[in-house]
């Protein structure tokens, strides 16, 4: 049963017209928006439709999940509906629930957008929609089908004129015949997927012996991930670049290219940090690449926001045809920041029947951007993706909602079409730094573990490349995040790492420069450890204003021992193993203290000013450099028992002022851990949930015997699945979790009475 709407008054927004500085060249009639849209999708992408729906005075509808009813893209939105349950299948992929709020909403004569994700290529979906006499904002269902399958596609790109990779196209799937391909080809090769993306069901190739075990795990994998084992063979390229062209098309047959980006880091074959333009390229290649991407779209009759992706080979400087994404991409702000365009408003445009608001030759490209995406996900552990709260989100300052507007260039029809893409960057223009944030979440919200961990999407522009990264540099700085891991850190070093700054970009950069990138992590500072210890001691003995000074308030908890506050606080890095060091203080006035590091180097600091300016901003002189750092305190779970590993203990996120962030954990006092191993001593067969995830299946009954090792719970979090063994032999005491069930970190799962 779908939910009655959550209806959310917005004020009125004059509607405008396109919003580029000049007026469309191509047409003297213009057809109006539609009044109301239907966003099927969630997070910062449906929160990026509402703000140009808003712009353009147009009514937002909202669908959701169970879990995201209090999400940001629900209050954004006029109206929310829920459509069903977390899982995607049963909530945000169900075409039914989707059409039925379109006509409960009053949105049948309007259109649905998603953008990507979920729906967003899914022909069935399209076809759908036109039965019900919906508009989809999107290409033909007849385009989505084409380029869906990797085959097909290559086959109508080779008979179009766009390069592709040598390679096996064929339906012919026998074992014998790929591998006899493959020696055609030659080594190195790559099996690839035909539907589907992310990674899954590829597989590099170097050398026939592999080639038959490395097909069969492509092909499993394949059919686990798309429903279908098909795959094709190419020529793997050992040192590519990932080099995407926006193109854009109108229902009357214009089609146009909206400049390059470069998406060539990457982990786990999935886009990280995306800019545009790509470095390096001259005038002719790009005018080359942005034709082949134009006859590409043309020759599928294509209609409104695509990519067309290549392989470029770094050795040889010649591209080949990857795949088309018939959907708006996710990085698509980089190509709106150069162009200062608004890609969803030419989708909005396109969809109500009107041409390309711009010819080819008017549209700018100017100065050069950066995205970097914010995942919940931990780099130093493959990237492994992570759920949680946001227990602390501080962001830089956006400067602008939507890109800053470019003036279009003269519209010139003696201007070629070739002539009209070659082109070089405009950086003699003067452009002032800017920078957007595309987020879908807030403070307080959980990052759950049904959909993709991506937080927000971090957007920069700049006059050059240089001042462009020197921008996403200072940005991520001051991105500041706890409760969950995140890949900040890591894109800060990405962001200074030589190799990248010089734009020597590749797929495999981040193995390439892995020791760069991952730095050997250094015990921290006697410094940090002063300064943790100052955080602690202020948070519990706060310095009163000297206007409020009475011996009631300035003595408080050291009335009976004199004027002297003094204490000793343990801190130890967030690693069970390591040993905590002793951090002395002493007050010698009401905001300078005395302080000893009882390290294996020891350190003394004398005089160290200190004051609390905010519950987590501290502000210190020590060793005559003043700074102000961010400690975010992170308490554990109460249902942890006290012991010796550190997600028991309170920890300290302290961020540096360059946003380096060091977690340091607080042991607790001796009798705690006690009193926790005894509770851990009498529960010892208890098995409980390591993150927050969902039960995927329980294996045990109460009564059950199990042997230790025994799988007894399985769990998935992010899509990885967790199983949950008995550490005892034993029977089975308690079950406290259910199939399906969401269950939080720390909770008691099943308990184990271990045999005598």
């Amino acid at each position: 049963m779908v939910n009655q709407p959550r209806m959310l008054v917005q004020p009125a927004v004059p509607r405008r017209r396109f919003t580029t500085t000049v007026q469309n060249t191509l047409s003297s009639e213009r057809k109006p928006h539609f009044d109301k849209i239907l966003i099927a999708n969630r997070g910062e992408i449906a929160c990026r439709v509402i703000r140009t729906a808003k712009k353009l005075g147009i009514k937002t509808v909202a669908v959701y999940s169970e879990v995201d009813a209090n999400s940001l893209h629900v209050v954004e939105a006029d109206e929310a509906y829920c459509i069903g349950p977390a899982p995607s299948a049963e909530s945000y992929l169900r075409m039914d629930k989707i059409i039925d709020v379109c006509h409960r909403s009053g949105a049948q004569v309007a259109d649905v957008i998603v953008s990507y994700g979920f729906l967003s290529e899914n022909a069935k979906f399209a076809e759908r929609l036109a039965e019900e006499g919906i508009v989809f904002i999107g290409p033909p269902s007849s385009a989505i089908v084409s380029m869906g399958s990797k085959s097909e596609s290559k086959n109508i790109m080779s008979a179009a004129g766009v390069p592709c990779v040598p390679g096996y196209h064929g339906t012919n799937q026998d074992a014998d015949l790929l591998f006899a391909e493959a020696e055609k080809i030659g080594y190195p090769v790559l099996i690839k997927a035909i539907h589907g993306g992310g990674g899954k069901g590829m597989r590099v190739v170097s050398s026939a012996p592999q080639f038959k075990d490395a097909l069969a795990s492509a092909q499993r994998e394949s059919l686990k991930s798309f429903g279908d084992a098909d795959v094709l063979v190419e020529k793997y390229i050992e040192r590519p670049r990932h080099i995407e062209v926006q193109v854009f098309a109108d229902s009357l047959g214009n089609a146009m290219s909206l400049w390059e980006r470069d998406c060539s880091v990457q982990r786990r074959n999935q886009k990280i940090i995306e800019e545009a333009p790509a470095p390096g390229l001259s005038p002719e290649l790009r005018a080359d690449l942005s034709a082949k991407a134009v006859a590409a779209a043309k020759a599928v009759n294509y209609v409104g926001a695509g990519t067309v992706e290549f392989i470029f080979d770094n050795d040889t400087e010649k591209f080949y045809f990857m795949e088309m994404n018939t959907r708006l991409q996710v990085e698509h702000p980089v190509t709106e920041m150069i162009t200062g365009l608004d890609l969803v408003e030419w989708q909005l445009e396109v969809a109500a029947g009107n041409p390309l608001p711009l010819s080819q030759a008017q549209i700018p490209l100017v100065g050069h951007a950066f995205e970097a995406r914010i995942y919940a996900e931990n780099p130093r552990n493959d990237f492994l993706p992570d759920s949680g709260p946001l227990l602390y989100l501080d962001t830089p300052k956006p400067t602008h909602i939507f890109a800053p507007p470019i003036p279009s260039l003269p519209h010139n029809d003696s201007c070629s079409e070739l002539d009209s893409v070659k082109r070089s960057p405009d950086i003699s223009t003067h452009v002032a730094p800017s920078m957007r944030l595309e987020q879908g979440f807030t403070q307080g919200a959980q990052i759950g573990v049904f959909y993709d961990p991506m937080i927000a999407k971090l957007v920069v522009h700049g006059r050059d490349r240089s001042s462009a990264l020197r921008a996403l540099r200072r940005a991520l700085e001051e991105y500041k995040v706890v409760g969950v891991s995140t890949n900040v850190e890591f894109l800060r070093m990405l962001a200074g790492n030589g190799a990248f700054i010089n734009g020597e970009v590749e797929t495999g950069f981040i193995k390439k420069h892995y020791e760069e990138l991952f730095p050997t992590i250094e015990s921290p500072s006697a410094e940090l450890l002063a300064q943790a210890a100052l955080f602690v001691a202020l948070r519990e003995h706060p310095i009163q204003p000297i206007s409020l000074s009475t011996p009631w308030t300035t003595l408080t908890s050291r009335r009976f021992g004199g004027d002297v506050y003094e204490r000793t606080i343990s801190i130890q890095p967030d690693d069970a193993s390591a040993d905590p060091t002793r951090v002395s203080l002493k007050s010698v006035s009401p905001d300078h203290f005395d302080i000893a590091v009882h390290s294996a180097t020891p350190k003394t600091f004398k005089g160290v000013s200190a004051r609390l300016v905010s519950p987590t901003t501290l502000s210190t002189t020590l060793n005559g450099a003043s700074t102000e750092i961010t400690i975010v305190s992170q308490r554990p779970p109460p249902s942890h028992p006290a012991s010796r590993a550190t997600n028991t203990m309170e920890r300290l996120h302290v961020f540096s002022a360059s946003g380096t962030k060091t977690t340091l954990a607080i042991p607790p006092p001796a009798y705690l851990l006690s009193l926790g191993q005894d509770v851990l001593a009498s529960s010892k067969g208890a098995l409980r949930a390591p993150m927050p995830s969902l039960v995927v299946e329980v294996k045990v009954s109460i009564g059950d015997r199990v042997e230790k090792g025994q799988p007894v719970v399985v769990l998935e979090s992010m899509k990885t699945e967790t199983v949950l063994r008995a550490e005892v032999a034993g029977v089975v005491d308690a079950v406290g979790c259910a199939k399906g069930e969401m269950v939080e970190e720390g909770r008691e799962l099943v308990d184990i009475k271990e045999d005598e």
